[in-house]
């Protein structure tokens, strides 16, 4: 295929099929491997722009090299039930797993179409170096802003007779 920037591919994995182009990132269910890895998808459905491949069921030839950016879970999905009159609520909820990949390169019977830009690879220990790195910072001494904000608060003294209340007066109400 001569032609990258129309070229992609379809192919299927986690039980599902995306278009996928050379330098593109998506995301699908949880596929075991640490990010940085390399992985290759070999179930390749169709392979498209200036010629069109279809495949029986797959592309003889062609894969996807993929390399894992990052794992994570997605946005949380809340369900709930009710059934009206009957006193029936029930609400349940779930997150998926899910891993993003970037596609580093097609290879096609024709040839091979890599990716121009580069993956941006979230190590695993990310979040511990992040929490590491705050409480260093909090640790470490700031000066005298750090002393005035640790020294207890003035109480102010009452004004003699001049006490306002907060809440509001009573009221009486009538019972009939």
């Amino acid at each position: 295929m001569s032609s990258e920037s129309t070229s992609y591919a379809v192919v299927k994995t986690s039980g599902r099929q995306y278009r996928v182009s050379a330098g593109d990132s998506f995301s699908v269910e949880k596929i075991g491997g640490a990010p940085g890895t390399k992985l290759e998808i070999k179930e390749v459905l169709m392979l498209g722009g200036t010629q069109t491949l279809l495949g029986t069921p797959y592309v003889a030839g062609a894969t996807v090299t993929c390399v894992v950016e990052q794992q994570y879970r997605g946005t949380k999905v809340l369900v709930f039930k009710k059934k009206r009159r009957n006193n029936y609520k029930k609400m349940q909820g779930h997150r998926s797993e899910l891993t993003r990949l970037f596609v580093s390169e097609i290879t096609t019977p024709s040839g091979v179409i890599k990716a121009e830009g580069k993956p941006h690879v979230l190590d695993a220990d990310h979040a511990k170096k992040v929490t590491e790195q705050r409480a260093v910072k909090a640790a470490a001494p700031k000066g005298e802003a750090k002393v005035k904000a640790l020294a207890p608060k003035k109480k102010t003294a009452k004004k003699a007779g001049v006490a306002k209340s907060k809440s509001k007066p009573k009221t009486k109400t009538k019972k009939s």
